[in-house]
């Protein structure tokens, strides 16, 4: 598998997207193709055991641009680069930890929406009590229309049969309240609209705080819900760790204890951490394109290529293709 990678996105760009490139190459047969600055990259390659390809870009695409902008100005960035050499066929996926705003556009104009698919949604894994859920839309889509999150139902559905394998996925509906009544006018009439359909296995309304509970496959809300939601469970997993920490540290017993309880702890501490998880993958995008944490580091960013390239093999985008055919 040949995967594209933006060596130039991520707030700790080049030096760590290079060198979670090295890893995921050094530890598989996965061929590692590295876009952007050739100057800036080189440097960083000496560790590498095998031979890592530059594709050279000499522009970058930043947080605070403009994307749709950026996209149609910066044709020698490595976004756009990386893109159009995904569309040529020249690899399988492409990985990046830059832009999301740039990533969305590009991917929208570059590689195109799968039919019947009006705005794409950046899908990842949380773990829950039981199996992973699928959640949707993480950060793509601010603002959306009722049909947007009955196609990320659809999306995600499709997406948690072919590729976790479960069959008759459940999918539910985030909202303030379980009740139907509930919500804005926009979850308001997604809910009616998702009721009435027979292909798909709606639950319901599901608040946030029930979702590690595991009783949903997969949880669809728009971008901006489910950004702060993502956030919010990073930084208070990294909180609860903090104080852990601290209180162990001030009683011996408690050492004593957390040494004991040290696997557990890694085990719950993995779980939560989006470096041991890869990228999310952007869903309704005609390719495989995975979205990095922006604060990616090496591990993050080696995880993301395998992911990636899991994605790529499975044939996810013509599994979706195929199946929305179907569906809609």
């Amino acid at each position: 598998m040949k995967i594209l990678v933006d060596a130039m996105g991520g707030d700790h760009a080049p030096e760590e997207i290079v060198q979670g490139a090295i890893n995921a190459s050094n530890d598989s047969d996965i061929e590692v193709v590295l876009v952007g600055n050739e100057n800036k990259i080189k440097p960083y390659l000496r560790a590498s055991k095998k031979s890592i390809e530059i594709v050279n870009a000499e522009e970058i695409i930043t947080y605070d641009e403009q994307p749709v902008a950026a996209i149609r100005k910066k044709k020698d960035s490595s976004i756009v680069k990386g893109l159009r050499l995904l569309k040529e066929g020249k690899a399988h996926a492409m990985v990046s930890a830059g832009s999301t705003g740039a990533l969305m556009a590009g991917g929208l104009f570059i590689l195109g929406r799968l039919e019947g698919i009006d705005r794409p949604a950046i899908a990842t894994l949380f773990p829950t009590a039981k199996n992973p859920v699928l959640l949707l839309d993480i950060g793509a889509n601010s603002e959306i229309k009722p049909k947007n999150l009955v196609q990320f139902a659809m999306m995600g559905s499709i997406y948690t049969a072919e590729i976790l394998n479960r069959e008759n996925p459940r999918v539910g509906l985030m909202n303030i309240g379980t009740e139907k009544e509930k919500g804005n006018s926009v979850i308001k009439a997604a809910y009616s609209d998702l009721n009435r359909l027979e292909n798909i296995n709606f639950i319901g309304n599901i608040e946030s705080r029930n979702i590690f509970d595991g009783n949903a496959d997969v949880v669809v809300c728009d971008g901006f819900t489910g950004n702060i939601f993502l956030k919010t469970i990073e930084g208070f997993g990294m909180y609860i760790f903090k104080q852990l920490k601290k209180e162990i540290k001030s009683n011996i017993v408690y050492s004593l204890g957390a040494a004991l309880m040290k696997p557990a702890i890694n085990k719950v501490r993995a779980s939560m951490d989006y470096a041991e998880h890869g990228g999310a993958m952007f869903l309704g995008i005609d390719g495989v394109l995975i979205k990095c944490h922006g604060s990616s580091d090496r591990k993050a960013i080696a995880n993301g290529i395998k992911a990636a390239c899991r994605f790529a093999e499975a044939n996810i985008s013509e599994k979706l293709k195929q199946n929305l055919e179907v569906t809609l």
